[in-house]
């Protein structure tokens, strides 16, 4: 089981998208995967069909230890993809857990629940930030994917991110590694995107995804539908794209193995 958060302190990067598309991808190729909603906005949980109030636990009452992870899980539409839903009263748990003692580790200790043979892939989403949702989210993962938008303040935001991710790994989980950068919201008629995607590369050489997610209408319509775009248009430029980055994803796994 591979647990892989997916984080960027900056906003409107890509990243609930990533997660959604990447987790619908892994499960059309019949391999369980799990996502799970770590941002209290809960756009990774509407992205998928399920809406509010029609779910009694999720992941607020997983890190309050008030339920188990397993019982958590829902169903989506895709046989091979489930979700634990999140929801807005999750703001709450950084404030709840103030003063519990291991509170970064409550989402490691529900991991440990889950039957390791039961999902192949298991998705944070984080929210944007590098509070104690997201601290809780890598300090329970085996890595850490960013997604980055090809922009001028791209990197600035990347070089903090980095930093939190080297002292997680000094003071928390020493085996956290950066899965990959993946290059968001390419334009491929505007230079700057192109100048982004070459300064990214540069700097972090092959840990920058092969595969680049474009810019991409469909994208950006497939959430008020309720369904990853792959079900929304699986012909569309996003859905090839996010196809492409689970190949990548599973080769550079096989690999590693």
């Amino acid at each position: 089981m591979k647990i892989i958060s997916i984080a960027n302190q900056k906003g409107g990067v890509g990243k609930t998208t990533t997660a959604v598309n990447l987790a619908a991808a892994l499960a059309a190729a019949e391999i369980p995967t799990l996502l799970i909603d770590c941002d209290p906005q809960g756009n990774a949980t509407s992205g998928l069909g399920l809406a509010k109030g029609t779910f009694q636990v999720h992941v607020y009452h997983v890190l309050l230890e008030e339920t188990s992870l397993p019982d958590a899980v829902m169903r989506t539409e895709m046989p091979y993809l489930s979700i634990v839903p999140s929801e807005p009263s999750l703001t709450g748990a950084e404030i709840e857990l103030i003063n519990e003692q291991a509170r970064e580790r409550r989402l490691s200790r529900a991991l440990s629940t889950l039957d390791p043979k039961a999902y192949e892939y298991v998705l944070m989403d984080c929210p944007p930030s590098l509070g104690l949702l997201t601290l809780n989210a890598l300090t329970a993962s085996d890595s850490v994917l960013i997604p980055l938008q090809c922009e001028y303040y791209a990197l600035e935001g990347l070089s903090h991110l980095v930093h939190t991710i080297r002292l997680v790994r000094s003071r928390l989980k020493p085996s956290l590694e950066l899965e990959g950068i993946l290059l968001t919201m390419f334009d491929g008629r505007n230079r700057l995107s192109h100048e982004v995607a070459t300064e990214v590369r540069r700097h972090f050489q092959e840990k920058v995804f092969r595969t680049i997610i474009p810019r991409n209408v469909r994208l950006g319509e497939a959430p008020s539908h309720g369904k990853p775009v792959l079900l929304y248009d699986v012909e569309c430029a996003g859905s090839k794209a996010y196809l492409a980055l689970a190949q990548e994803l599973i080769q550079n796994h096989g690999a590693h193995r």
